[in-house]
């Protein structure tokens, strides 16, 4: 028989498949992220099958680059390059055979699942009848707990999927799924890990960054914007917003002691950040706090930072040590723009010792002495977006909380 192998990339999802009613808006998120992950590594056909999607690779010379775009793709759990066979045993042996060619394994597993009960053969009769394929053509033995090379075949009404290197994904939720929130990004290790949990959460992430220019040097803002640079790649459009906060900052020193300007300072940006979520339809903040990491950041203070704003305030790494949230940073490659040297706000007048556990009816009267008005709308004025896009022509994501619609002439199907 003439074997027809046409690659794929087969994508599974397993969070998405709890969501019961639900569920079709999550496809068409994950869907819609996938063809924008690889919008310009042509041809690319995203397909959807019971419990699977694929991406139709026939005609596409950069498959790896394909599948570099995926595992960054949240809402996916595993991946892997595999080959399109019709669903009869024939094909299957011919395909397997092809894959098994020339190559040296110690032992093996076959893991064949069905799609449909159907199918002639269960899962237990196809493993034994390729099994024993495979040990006619190449001198291995079967082990099916630590096996050097396991081939999975997937049996579906039409067609079969069979691969051999299946890597895992992010998992989660697809972007945008969860609505908009705004990330608080300092220059330092934290907040993009903070941001980067809430991407996988299905959140699309809009930064804000304050920088005390001119009173230190733009540098903090360079590291900004590396960050968020690194960070589209998993979401494929951020928006940055570069608030100057020097002036604001000079203004509390007059009047508020300095024990207490830490928390201040909190409160200010939390009412700023607040401003420009609402003008963009974000349902929550986000910062990288994590509790007792540093002085300020005890629970009373956390409290008093919390009361300043109306919108939920989102704390992913909250019972994340250092260590921890530094190994995540360096998966994403973070870590090392964090580390790069820079001044930013967090090091203008700044106590040496800030106030731990701080009142409520303390700070109150501290920002009596401030015109708060005032100074959000210096802070919210004088913000400057900018765009980052990833790959260059993803473009927007639609403002709305639901999923997209299919465009016309979408490669989805």
């Amino acid at each position: 028989m003439t074997l027809r192998l046409r690659p794929c990339l087969l994508v599974h999802y397993h969070e998405i498949s709890l969501k019961a009613g639900h569920r079709p808006m999550f496809l068409r998120y994950l869907r819609h992220n996938l063809d924008r992950a690889t919008v310009d590594l042509q041809p690319v056909r995203v397909v959807q099958f019971p419990g699977r999607l694929m991406l139709d690779l026939e005609g596409n010379p950069t498959p790896e680059a394909v599948k570099e775009r995926v595992t960054h793709v949240c809402g996916v759990a595993n991946l892997a390059l595999a080959q399109r066979v019709a669903s009869q045993m024939d094909a299957i042996k011919a395909a397997v055979g092809r894959m098994i060619e020339g190559r040296q394994f110690e032992s093996f597993r076959i893991t064949a699942r069905r799609a449909f009960q159907t199918y002639p053969l269960t899962s237990v009769e196809i493993n034994r009848e390729l099994g024993t394929f495979v040990l006619e053509r190449v001198k291995t033995r079967v082990d099916l707990t630590n096996p050097a090379l396991t081939i999975h075949v997937e049996v579906l009404p039409n067609e079969t999927f069979i691969y051999s290197d299946r890597e895992p994904g992010p998992g989660g939720l697809p972007v945008a799924s969860s609505g908009t929130v705004v990330s608080l990004l300092s220059g330092g290790i934290d907040s993009p890990v903070a941001a980067w949990r809430m991407m996988k959460r299905g959140c699309r992430v809009e930064f804000v960054h304050f920088h005390s220019v001119p009173y230190l040097p733009v540098t903090s803002q360079q590291k900004a914007r590396a960050l968020v640079d690194r960070l589209t790649q998993w979401q494929f459009f951020s928006r940055l917003y570069l608030v100057p906060f020097g002036e604001i900052q000079r203004e509390v020193v007059l009047s508020v002691p300095p024990p207490a300007r830490v928390v201040v300072y909190r409160r200010l940006m939390v009412r700023i950040a607040e401003a420009l979520a609402r003008q963009t339809g974000a349902q929550a903040l986000v910062t990288g706090e994590s509790l007792g990491q540093v002085a300020s950041q005890t629970l009373q203070n956390l409290a008093r930072i919390d009361e300043a704003g109306m919108l939920p305030i989102l704390r992913p790494l909250i019972g994340m040590d250092k260590q921890e949230i530094t190994a995540q940073a360096q998966a994403l490659g973070t870590v090392e723009i964090s580390v790069a040297p820079a001044q930013d706000c967090c090091t203008l007048f700044v106590p040496k010792h800030p106030a731990t556990r701080m009142a409520p009816e303390e700070v109150q009267g501290l920002e009596e002495r401030l015109n708060l008005p005032a100074l959000v709308k210096v802070g919210v004025e004088g913000a400057v977006l900018e765009t980052f896009e990833f790959p260059k022509g993803a473009g927007p994501f639609p403002v709305s909380r639901r999923a997209p619609a299919a465009p016309e002439g979408s490669r989805s199907q």
